[in-house]
């Protein structure tokens, strides 16, 4: 099995605003997502009002721009910076994003999507993968996922003679058939299928931090003394969390998805949890008298194989965050 990046990042703040400026085409018309043009200038005036959201730590602003996983977690990171510094981020880089490669496929209906390849100087050595979906055509482009993948390790995608790349219609092709070409698990169900297997665990995901290593890891930490940790996993499902996938040369697909996860602490009689961070009491809603319940969002691209091969679902990328505190 080929060494694959596995990227576990603290989600990096974005926020932007974009106006939509595709041309009206039909309901069930195959056509490129927008231009490469029009992708230029969607990625152009993210970058402009992500820089002036993280230097005033405006999660209204991102709510313009970001929605489902990649919004969930930076529109509640920057609530928590806000109230920890009103005064904003004083100590702002602005975000660069250059080198751009515009995955763009032809599609029918809705959403549409795209996909931004960039180098960054967010010190790391991968490239930023920012997806951007489009509901409708009154609608504007909103960043819904960010993966961070090794230039050398990301896969070939399929492209046509125009340059377009091949997407996976979630639900089959455009009247709802499966797909020509099946996946070992289809794009639409593979949170469910993640979230089953962190639960129960089970077959088909390769070995790694976010699949064995991360069932071990709760199974050893989930009696220590004087505090008792419990494990929910929730899937992330359309029409709130739409995921994307992508067909590569060796007939697999990179899917990008999301996933919720939470983590209940409870401490013996007679303690109380203790919670130092200010960016985590930042979050809290209630008083945590003996348990605190921490919720996360989790956004992810993975390497789906065929279904007529024998192959394992591997992690190309992972980013999560902490969008909810519960006291109880």
């Amino acid at each position: 099995m080929r060494a694959r990046l596995l990227a576990t990042t603290t989600a990096t703040v974005l926020a932007a605003t974009l106006s939509g400026c595709m041309t009206v085409h039909g309901e069930t018309a195959v056509v490129p997502a927008l231009t490469k043009a029009e992708a230029g200038k969607v990625l152009k005036e993210f970058i402009e009002v992500n820089n002036k959201a993280n230097r005033t730590l405006d999660a209204e602003l991102n709510g313009t721009i970001e929605a489902g996983a990649l919004g969930a977690i930076d529109q509640a990171g920057l609530r928590a910076r806000a109230e920890v510094n009103p005064q904003g981020n004083e100590d702002f880089s602005p975000l660069e994003l250059t080198d751009p490669r515009f995955l763009i496929p032809k599609q029918a209906g809705w959403p549409k999507s795209f996909v931004a390849d960039t180098a960054t100087n967010r010190g790391n050595d991968g490239r930023w993968y920012l997806v951007f979906q489009r509901g409708g055509v009154d609608e504007p482009w909103m960043a819904t996922y960010l993966a961070v993948l090794s230039a050398e390790e990301t896969p070939e995608f399929v492209m046509d003679e125009d340059g377009h790349v091949e997407d996976v219609p979630v639900g089959g092709g455009p009247g709802g058939e499966p797909d020509a070409e099946e996946l070992a698990v289809p794009p639409e169900k593979i949170s469910r299928e993640y979230t089953t297997y962190l639960t129960d665990g089970g077959e088909g995901w390769a070995p790694g931090p976010h699949t064995s290593a991360w069932r071990d890891e709760r199974a050893e930490n989930a009696e220590q003394p004087g505090v008792r940790t419990e494990w929910a996993d929730t899937a992330a499902e359309a029409p709130h969390i739409t995921p994307f996938a992508l067909r590569t040369a060796d007939g697999s697909a990179v899917v990008f998805f999301a996933s919720h996860h939470h983590k209940k602490q409870t401490v013996a009689k007679g303690y109380k949890p203790k919670i130092d961070d200010p960016y985590v009491k930042a979050l809290l809603e209630g008083d945590a008298k003996q348990s605190v319940t921490y919720v996360r969002v989790s956004e992810q691209a993975v390497l789906v194989p065929p279904a007529d091969g024998a192959g394992e679902v591997e992690f190309l990328s992972r980013v999560t965050g902490l969008t909810q505190v519960k006291g109880s």
